[in-house]
């Protein structure tokens, strides 16, 4: 198996795009040889607990109401072009995003990583709810079939926060500066919202190389 490490945060709307299209190229080939981790990176890590008004946030960061739309207009096209639902007009709050890593963390422990990945982007980018929302990441981590009571104790605790923050710098000081990061067998990293043509090549080209290999 070739380790596939991604660097996200489930409130970027390119990390949403990225994996929508590496699922698709993954759906093509039940056999891939990829063995997925998912690593936390917010892109607010300066953001209050409690989030912000999604608007305020997000005219602030592009410098007004024209300058959001211009940044969120390629968004919406390859979102369109991937499959990839977003409802912006349901998403009122920006939230901070380490408590939904520490989620994407203790899944990874029950093998659950990637199925709680996609319940996060569908919980926000669909149905626009605040996944800071320690109700909301237990419905998340119910869905999931993981033991929802116990990371609801676990989210009232600083559990595992100091290393979600760690590895976020780590990444940083690593030189990521932007997600999606993919970084293919611990030393190709591919960076941005690939097309499931990009994937495909680099999933025949691995197992042509495992097979000469054999």
């Amino acid at each position: 198996m070739v380790k596939l490490d991604i660097i996200s945060d489930p409130i970027c709307p390119w990390c949403y795009i990225g994996k929508t299209n590496l699922d698709k190229a993954l759906a093509e080939v039940p056999d891939h040889p990829f063995t997925i981790e998912w690593h936390p990176f917010q892109l607010n890590p300066e953001m209050p607990a409690e989030g912000m008004d999604r608007r305020t946030y997000l005219e602030g960061k592009f410098g007004g109401k024209d300058g959001a739309l211009r940044a969120y207009a390629p968004v919406v096209e390859h979102a369109e072009r991937a499959g990839a639902v977003i409802n912006l007009d349901k998403i009122a709050r920006t939230p901070n995003t380490v408590d939904a890593h520490r989620l994407i963390h203790w899944a990874g422990i029950e093998q659950r990583q990637s199925f709680v990945v996609d319940l996060l982007f569908k919980a926000y980018f669909v149905d626009g709810r605040d996944i800071s929302d320690h109700e909301v990441l237990a419905d998340v981590a119910d869905s999931a079939e993981m033991d929802a009571a116990m990371v609801t104790k676990l989210l009232a605790s600083e559990a595992d926060t100091d290393d979600i923050r760690a590895r976020d710098a780590h990444s940083r000081k690593m030189g990521v500066n932007s997600v999606p990061t993919f970084i293919v067998a611990h030393k190709h990293a591919v960076p941005g919202a690939q097309p499931p043509e990009m994937w495909a090549g680099v999933i025949k080209e691995i197992m042509e190389q495992i097979d000469a290999a054999e």
